[in-house]
């Protein structure tokens, strides 16, 4: 696995945003990990948060975007700080947008936060996770519907390696329904593989994870 997915679980684990344990799943599922993207609170983590995402999509996309979109809530943050940290970077100004959950009828009014969407904008959509694809739902229609735009991709920070829907995991899932690229900066086979090797994960929780992917991993 490549240094800077090192670098990014490691982080994950230093701000309690992957846990271990027993969880249940907006999907309904029992896990026995949980990312938490909402425990990134400190300015110093939404930095390193912000530079991760920024890399992982200069990596994957490219430059030639106009739009980070955040779909709420975790979204925003997210946004947030990927477009300040690829001015940083790379020295491109992105704008961000994000969606509110209800349309505002007064004052900043409307359906979205931040930069208002054009004709002609490519659109790179920043998530935390996706197990379902049940937030792509609602946000790719908010954001088709704000003119003739093109969504590059989507870029979360873990794929879980599990099935969406159907028997494809969820990212093979959006993209095959929309249309467009998905990537994530690391994956949760890369991370089991990993923490194996420095002994964070032992026998029994390993047995859990191998259970779990038995029932709802990608085949």
């Amino acid at each position: 696995m490549e240094a800077y997915k090192q670098e990014f679980v490691d982080f994950m684990l230093d701000c309690n945003v992957l846990r271990f344990g027993d969880f249940t799943l907006k999907s309904g599922r029992k896990s026995p990990f949980f990312m938490n993207a909402g425990l990134y609170v400190e300015g110093s983590q939404l930095m390193k948060l912000g530079e991760f995402y920024a890399k992982a999509i200069h990596n994957t996309y490219g430059d030639d975007f106009d739009v980070l979109f955040g779909p709420a809530y975790k979204g925003i943050p997210i946004s947030v700080a990927t477009t300040i940290a690829y001015s940083k970077l790379y020295g491109k100004e992105v704008r961000y947008c994000s969606n509110r959950k209800e349309v505002k009828d007064h004052g900043d009014a409307g359906i979205l936060l931040g930069s208002p969407i054009k004709d002609g904008d490519r659109i790179v959509v920043v998530e935390d996770v996706t197990t379902s694809g049940k937030s792509m739902e609602e946000t790719i229609p908010i954001v088709t519907a704000q003119g003739d735009v093109e969504i590059v991709g989507l870029m979360v920070s873990l794929n879980r390696c599990e099935r969406g829907k159907g028997d494809k995991g969820a990212l093979d899932e959006i993209k095959d329904l929309y249309g467009f690229e998905t990537a994530a900066i690391v994956s949760m086979n890369e991370i089991i593989d990993y923490l194996v090797e420095k002994k964070v994960i032992d026998d029994e929780l390993k047995g859990r994870l191998d259970a779990y992917y038995q029932q709802y991993g990608v085949r």
